[in-house]
């Protein structure tokens, strides 16, 4: 039995199943299911090694797991003294309340009912997004550590935090109020960005696990939009987003490991098939009034996408950069806009606007100053690199601001 096809299928269904569990017997039993739907995998590693796969796998970790989830809660008393009081006295109870739903349509509820459990504002982004990637997305903790640059005890902790607010805040596994999900989609659709952001931006080394963390990203982000409350433009314009940038993903890195830049890259390598989805969520993004921050990002990554260098196209992405600044200013949307103004307009206008910033500890400002100072004065240029290079954060940026230096020798 290959060790890729488990994992595969443990991402795939741990998620539904501690879902499915959660979402029948409350979140307070949110570890416990993790333990059930472990302990299930574990059974199926030890069965199917001796009597092979199961034509459906699926179906068999499903009986599995509801015999172990029902065989604690007798064992222990809890369900019938407490949990079918309270399924009693909060839900009409189905014709068999012993019978956990593993239906493709209660599987999508108690996911995007969990999302946004886990998206609650009393719990802290950092812990919302390790929860999402291990109740939502099935990560391991060496992974969520991977990840995050951290240790196991720190990643154990932080979830174990996580989840004791989720019982002591009695936060109920369902979806908010129909007044109260536009408000709440924008914390969820927040955690979506940043869970991308950590596998697009992220400085480990680890390719797969970058891939994996978009990926599951993006999942979740069309998750959303399967309900008609939260298919919102908004959401559109995220998933438009994360399909623009992940279309580059492949032409980022070259084959020895090193960090390919924007204008360096191969176009042929670009996937042109999530490119065309990015098209897709893009127009279906432009059918309603609001402008948010993931709609103009998206915008710009699609002029990206277009890998003709014109004024034409830089001018459409400083204007872009403008509008953002506006709405959401920062220091990084400053120096893409500078850098849009020096592609548009020319080095003397972004070199006026650029050294207003004055980011004397972001490597990227000096990084900035070096690119406009190349084609002016060489030796400018090389001094604002080596400042750069001096203060960024990984091997894989000082390898190419290092490259930028070697050019200009």
């Amino acid at each position: 039995m290959e060790q890729d096809f488990l994992k595969h299928l443990f991402q795939q269904e741990f998620s539904k199943m501690v879902a499915v569990i959660s979402n029948r017997f409350g979140l307070q039993h949110i570890e416990l299911a993790e333990d059930i739907v472990s302990e299930t995998f574990l059974l199926a590693t030890e069965t199917w090694q001796i009597k092979g796969v199961p034509a459906n796998p699926n179906a068999w970790l499903y009986t599995v797991a509801r015999q172990k989830t029902l065989a604690y809660f007798r064992r222990n008393k809890i369900f019938e003294n407490k949990v079918i009081p309270e399924i009693n006295a909060n839900q009409e109870l189905q014709d068999n309340p012993h019978e956990l739903n593993f239906s493709q349509q209660n599987i999508k509820d108690s996911q995007l009912q969990m999302l946004f459990s886990i998206c609650n504002p009393a719990i802290a982004s950092e812990a919302q997004i390790g929860l999402a990637l291990r109740i939502l997305c099935g990560f391991g903790i060496d992974e969520i550590a991977e990840a995050f640059l951290s240790n196991k005890e720190t990643i154990n902790k932080r979830l174990f935090r996580a989840k004791e607010k989720l019982r002591t805040s009695q936060i109920q596994l369902t979806l908010p109020a129909e007044n109260e999900i536009a408000e709440r989609l924008d914390n969820v659709l927040h955690i979506i960005y940043l869970l991308f952001s950590e596998g697009y931006y992220s400085r480990t080394q680890n390719e797969i696990l970058r891939k994996e963390l978009c990926i599951e990203a993006l999942r979740l982000g069309v998750m959303l939009t399967e309900y008609e409350k939260t298919n919102l433009p908004k959401t559109n314009a995220l998933i438009a987003l994360m399909c623009f940038h992940s279309s580059r993903f492949n032409a980022r890195k070259s084959n020895e490991g090193e960090l390919i830049l924007y204008e360096d890259q191969d176009e042929y390598l670009w996937d042109t098939e999530l490119i065309g989805k990015g098209i897709y969520f893009l127009d279906l993004s432009a059918r309603g009034e609001e402008l948010s921050t993931y709609h103009i990002q998206a915008k710009i990554a699609y002029h990206h996408s277009i890998k003709e260098d014109t004024a034409e196209k830089w001018e459409e992405i400083l204007q872009l950069y403008n509008q953002l600044l506006i709405i959401s200013y920062s220091p990084a949307v400053a120096l893409n806009r500078t850098f849009a103004l020096y592609k548009a307009n020319g080095a003397a206008a972004a070199l006026k606007e650029g050294k207003k910033l004055k980011l004397e500890n972001n490597h990227f400002y000096f990084l900035l100053l070096g690119e406009i100072y190349k084609n002016i004065d060489k030796s400018k240029s090389k001094t604002y690199f080596e400042k750069s290079h001096a203060l960024a954060k990984t091997p894989a940026e000082r390898q190419v601001i290092q490259r930028k230096i070697d050019k200009l020798e």
